[in-house]
């Protein structure tokens, strides 16, 4: 890490270090945004900002990539409670819409996967995408989402038996 390089306010995090991970980091914000690209963008920026004023010190507990996702992940979790504050107050007041309302958009590659990894509980669906599409270890993944490692393990297994049942039911087929 060369001296230039180095964040005046996160002294353990580089520039280059965080180029380095910005497209998993990326994906990771489109999946916590239902692939709302203009959010995701909001929400890179926006963990970005958090790490450039020290908002968000990183402290080398743990990767920098476990760290960012860690931030990404805070960050839409406060979105989306605000989202719903908003959408509790405009139901109290009788109103039928939000302008702030997410849609989700599928991927249409691997329909069939994709689709069974989607009725997953919530934090099947993480460990997944974790482990899976953003190459974490279950250790980083549990990292990420808050919770014990034990607890990451079994959401893992829970949600490879999960998905095993219900690709061999429809016939795709799933290897161990």
């Amino acid at each position: 890490m060369r001296e230039s390089d180095v964040l005046e306010k996160n002294p353990h995090v580089s520039r280059s270090a965080l180029e380095a991970i910005h497209g998993q980091v990326f994906g990771w914000a489109l999946s916590r945004s239902y692939y709302d690209r203009a959010v995701a963008e909001d929400l890179m920026q926006q963990a970005y900002v958090e790490l450039l004023t020290g908002k968000a010190r990183f402290d080398n507990k743990s990767s920098l990539k476990t760290f960012v996702f860690s931030v990404v992940q805070n960050l839409a979790r406060s979105r989306y409670r605000r989202i719903a504050s908003r959408l509790r107050l405009v139901q109290a007041a009788g109103m039928t819409t939000v302008d702030d309302a997410v849609q989700p958009i599928e991927p249409n590659e691997n329909a069939a996967l994709w689709k069974a990894v989607q009725e997953l509980p919530e934090r099947q669906r993480d460990i997944v995408e974790l482990v899976f599409c953003r190459d974490m270890t279950i250790e980083a993944a549990a990292g990420v989402m808050g919770v014990t490692v034990g607890t990451g393990r079994a959401h893992y297994d829970r949600a490879k038996k999960t998905l095993k049942m219900k690709l061999t039911h429809i016939g795709a087929g799933f290897d161990d």
